[in-house]
């Protein structure tokens, strides 16, 4: 326990560093410039600084169902606080996020999703969530791939929480294909409520993508469960 708390603090500190440079840099040049792009390369670098140094692995299974041609709506399972990062860099070399927008008030970080097209969410307003899935909508038209969680929080018994709609409805609005995504050992790596960081191996399941094409809104519900299903199907 010892190690890994003394390991978890190197790794905070080093991050938080990492991404005050980094974040700084990256936005510059992409303001002046318009390299977006390198705020990913950085983002990326700030993951697998935080993985080395925390000692965490991941393996990717069934990497031939993503469809890196095209945009999607990655949908995951949600475990810990390492799912995010992980599942950013494992998926997709430009993913972009749908995340909480408490995230906001950590002004370097959200000033840096925001430049990278990452789209903040207010699930407790209803008419500011709508907005933002329209804006999300529209930027996977635009060829922009999307990772959610549809279960919102992590959850505390290891099942899968009641999914939630927006992320499906974002889906069908941009008729984009749903992939279904299992992650496992997260909860291992690191528990609700605790800050160490334990070094451990995460598994990352692919499934193939469920189409949107045609489906309408009224259809939401049934896609949801179908999503569902086939993420369950991946964690046994």
């Amino acid at each position: 326990m010892l190690i890994a708390a003394v390991r978890s603090a190197i790794t905070y500190i080093a991050v938080s560093l990492y991404v005050l440079v980094t974040g700084l840099v990256g936005m510059l040049l992409a303001t002046v410039f318009g390299w977006t792009g390198l705020l990913y390369v950085f983002g990326h670098g700030g993951v697998y600084l935080g993985l080395w140094l925390s000692g965490i692995r991941f393996t990717v299974i069934g990497a031939d169902n993503l469809p890196l041609d095209r945009a999607a709506v990655y949908c995951s399972n949600h475990e810990s606080n390492v799912d995010p990062p992980i599942l950013f860099t494992a998926l997709h070399p430009r993913m972009h996020i749908l995340y909480k927008h408490e995230i906001d008030q950590i002004p370097v970080l959200a000033r840096a999703f925001r430049m990278g097209g990452f789209i903040p969410i207010d699930r407790r307003n209803k008419e500011s969530a709508m907005r933002s899935i329209e804006k999300g909508a529209k930027s996977i038209r635009d060829g922009s791939s999307f990772l959610i969680f549809p279960e919102g929080t992590r959850s505390r018994t290891g099942q899968m929480l009641p999914f939630k709609k927006g992320g499906f409805v974002m889906a069908i609005k941009a008729g984009a294909p749903i992939v279904p995504i299992a992650i496992s050992g997260g909860r291992d790596a690191m528990q609700r409520g605790s800050r160490i960081i334990r070094p451990v191996r995460i598994t990352i399941r692919v499934g193939e993508p469920v189409e949107t094409a045609g489906v309408s809104l009224d259809d939401r519900d049934e896609l949801i469960a179908r999503v569902r299903e086939r993420i369950a199907a991946l964690l046994t």
